[in-house]
């Protein structure tokens, strides 16, 4: 079974793209994992890639879809595919159907994990780290028993991403319903788009997700 798995950043595509790894058997594509590490390892798309990423030109589709292919080929038949990240445009959706069917593949479910954006906002921007340890907390949802202190380690230091602001937040999020908006309707036409409250509490989510798999 190949998916989609859509979503702006902080929906939390990753958290279920794992659990489908853990719980389906599935292979999580993500395009940036991938060219990080076809680059690392120096294969000839990876080599192809980092002289075009040396340049400072941005990769493109034709280099992803090579990428894509090579994982696909690797994975052999058996082995179900998340695309995560990808295709986000309709160029790429188009190559996207062109490589499942050279390797005799079809989607069977595009699934969107859909977001309130002032709550998504809050969630963002509110969460931080301990500097030592690397637990995760939240101003609001998840504070540490004691205040200043990491539950986990005893570390009184803590950090924030520089880039979880509420000014990044929206405009991820416009760059997100431009960039997806145009590949959903022919994904609708083929009846294969479903929609998750990506708002719901995390197991909420994943046995919202197995029932569409299930279908």
């Amino acid at each position: 079974m190949d998916i989609i798995l859509l979503g702006p950043p902080g929906a939390g595509k990753g958290t279920q793209a794992h659990r489908l790894v853990e719980h389906h058997g599935m292979r999580q594509l993500s395009t940036g994992d991938m060219l990080r590490g076809a680059v690392s390892t120096g294969t000839p798309v990876g080599l192809k890639a980092k002289a075009i990423m040396d340049r400072g030109d941005l990769v493109s589709d034709d280099i992803v879809s090579e990428l894509i292919d090579a994982e696909l080929t690797a994975m052999g038949p058996a082995t179900g595919a998340i695309f995560d990240g990808y295709p986000r445009t309709e160029a790429q959706a188009q190559m996207l159907d062109g490589i499942l069917e050279k390797h005799g593949r079809k989607l069977d479910h595009v699934i969107e994990l859909e977001v309130d954006e002032d709550a998504l906002v809050e969630r963002i921007t509110g969460r931080f780290t301990c500097a030592n340890c690397g637990a995760g907390y939240h101003d609001k949802f998840n504070k540490p028993e004691t205040p200043g202190v990491c539950d986990r380690c005893g570390s009184t230091e803590f950090k924030r991403r520089p880039d979880d602001t509420e000014e990044t937040v929206r405009k991820r999020m416009g760059l997100y319903r431009a960039e997806t908006a145009p590949i959903l309707p022919g994904y609708e036409a083929r009846g294969i788009v479903n929609r998750v409250d990506g708002m719901a509490a995390i197991e909420e989510v994943t046995h919202a997700i197995d029932c569409i798999l299930a279908d």
